[in-house]
């Protein structure tokens, strides 16, 4: 019987060499193929390596082991560089997310951000093609994806946020330009600056579509919505829904302070006209009798120095003076 247990442990022995031989082995044909940038068997070696080695107690199984997990993910970004450079898209992405999940599940952080940082290459690259052939609903879809793996892609987030306004999403897409203004400045300046521009531009296209409808106080909704992130812009489109709905008590209350923050003088001087022909206007109402509104509108219409109200300013001033 004892001659029978000392076989049987000997039997089991040569078992277990056999086993991490294995496991050596197949690590050094995974290194191999690494070298060789046949990611594809890599990523099969590499499996096989951690997956018979990773109960081992054996020093040399388990660095091999511990060389797999940290070498897998690369392998599978490896793959899905490949694809991206075919344009095989769906191929890359799978491999690429395969990338960044292995290498949250072994915690390598920085495998998993090199692998999302491509991911997001790849998905600014496909939702590109729709976006520059303005189907924009496509072009959202992959970019959403791209900025979740990413949000640091600014060119992508502009162009997601830019993909929501133009199918009319304007608050999904404010949302994404404000998130970029909020960046550090001294490293995404120009992508704080782009976006600034954009949130403008639709923002003004809105405002104009509300206005043509004669929603002035879907306007002023806008405006309290903006007010947080872009307090110039919302107190400007504020005035101008007063204006609008011929408010000119409420455009007169409020228009000094929303001058105040103004950036540049164009949009100032844009405000002071608005307010100048309020005054005017209440001055007319009263059948030019308080002298004091012709006077406030007097002046106010001097503080229109700048941008493509001058020359009205300067019409309306000259027939307050005749």
């Amino acid at each position: 019987m004892k001659k029978l247990f000392v076989t049987m442990f000997a039997l089991l022995a040569v078992v277990a060499a056999s086993a991490q031989s294995e496991v050596i082995a197949k690590f050094n044909d995974g290194a191999k193929a690494v070298q060789a940038k046949n990611y594809a068997s890599a990523i099969t070696l590499f499996e096989q390596v951690i997956d018979k080695g990773m109960d081992s107690e054996d020093p040399k199984v388990s660095s091999c082991v511990a060389t797999a997990k940290k070498y897998l993910p690369v392998c599978y970004q490896g793959v899905g560089l490949s694809a991206a450079s075919q344009k095989n898209y769906p191929k890359a992405i799978e491999y690429l997310q395969k990338a960044a999940d292995t290498a949250e599940l072994y915690g390598n952080t920085t495998a998993k951000q090199k692998a999302n940082t491509i991911l997001a290459k790849v998905y600014q690259v496909q939702g590109g093609e729709a976006f520059n052939a303005k189907d924009f609903a496509a072009a959202a879809a992959v970019f959403e994806k791209g900025y979740a793996a990413n949000p640091r892609n600014t060119d992508m987030a502009l162009n997601l946020a830019t993909s929501y306004c133009e199918l009319g999403k304007y608050d999904e897409g404010m949302a994404i330009y404000d998130k970029i203004c909020k960046m550090p400045a001294e490293k995404y300046a120009a992508a704080i600056a782009k976006a600034g521009e954009l949130k403008t531009l639709y923002t003004n296209n809105k405002v104009a579509s509300l206005q043509q409808a004669g929603d002035f106080d879907g306007v002023i909704a806008m405006a309290e919505k903006l007010a947080a992130a872009s307090p110039a812009l919302a107190e400007k489109i504020r005035i101008e829904a007063y204006n609008g709905k011929k408010d000119y008590a409420k455009v007169i209350e409020l228009a000094e302070a929303a001058a105040s923050v103004q950036a540049n003088d164009e949009d100032k001087s844009a405000i002071y006209l608005i307010l100048a022909a309020a005054y005017n206007a209440k001055y007319n109402e009263g059948g030019n009798k308080d002298a004091s509104l012709r006077d406030k509108a007097v002046a106010t219409f001097k503080k229109v120095t700048a941008g493509s109200g001058v020359e009205a300013a300067k019409a309306a001033l000259a027939d307050l003076l005749k």
